[in-house]
C-alpha cells in the first residue's frame, strides 16, 4: 500500500469518526432555578409582614396571642407559626409553635387578614416551649474519629513529629 493510500484512508478514517465524537460528547443540561412569574399576590397567599405581630384568636373571638415569626424550611415552605402567648404586657408569656395548618386565617372587615386557632389560651400555654434561640450547631458526631491523636501536642502539615 502506498503512502498516498494510506495517508487517504486515514483522512477517510478520522473524517467518517468525527460526527460520532461529536454526538456522544457529553453534556450536562443542568435544570434552571425556578423563577417567579407573580407580579401580585395571588388568592390563598399572604405576605409575612401582615403576620408578623398579628394578635391570634380562639373560637371564641378571645385574644390568645400574637405571632412572634414565621419559620421556613430548606424547600421554602413554613415549617411553623411561632405565637407569643400568655403574657401579660409584654412580660411571661411563651413562644408556642403551630403548624401553618393550624393557623385559620380570614379577612376582618378592613379586608385585612385575620388569624385564629383552635386551640384555647390555656392550651397554647400548656403547649410545650419553642425556644427562637436555641440552634442546632453540630455538624457531625459527637464521637471523636479513631486515627485522632491521643498527645496534646500538635504539629504544622509537613513537619515531622518531635521525638
Amino acid at each position: 500500500m502506498s503512502k498516498k493510500t494510506m495517508t487517504a484512508a486515514f483522512a477517510l478514517l478520522m473524517a467518517a469518526s468525527l460526527p460520532v465524537y461529536a454526538q456522544t460528547s457529553s453534556s450536562t443540561t443542568s435544570t434552571p432555578p425556578a423563577r417567579v412569574a407573580a407580579t401580585q399576590l395571588q388568592p390563598g397567599q399572604i405576605r409575612a409582614t401582615q403576620m408578623d405581630g398579628a394578635t391570634v384568636y380562639d373560637t371564641q373571638n378571645q385574644k390568645v396571642g400574637d405571632i412572634k415569626d414565621v419559620i421556613i424550611d430548606r424547600d421554602g415552605k413554613v415549617a411553623a407559626v411561632v405565637l407569643d402567648v400568655g403574657a401579660f404586657l409584654g412580660v411571661g408569656g411563651k413562644y408556642v409553635a403551630v403548624s401553618m395548618n393550624d393557623l385559620k386565617i380570614t379577612q376582618d372587615s378592613n379586608n385585612k387578614p385575620r388569624f385564629a386557632v383552635d386551640m384555647t389560651k390555656d392550651q397554647l400555654k400548656a403547649a410545650q416551649a419553642f425556644d427562637l434561640n436555641a440552634r442546632n450547631t453540630s455538624t457531625g458526631t459527637t464521637t471523636p474519629p479513631a486515627n485522632r491523636p491521643t498527645n496534646s501536642t500538635t504539629t504544622a502539615p509537613g513537619t515531622p513529629p518531635r521525638q
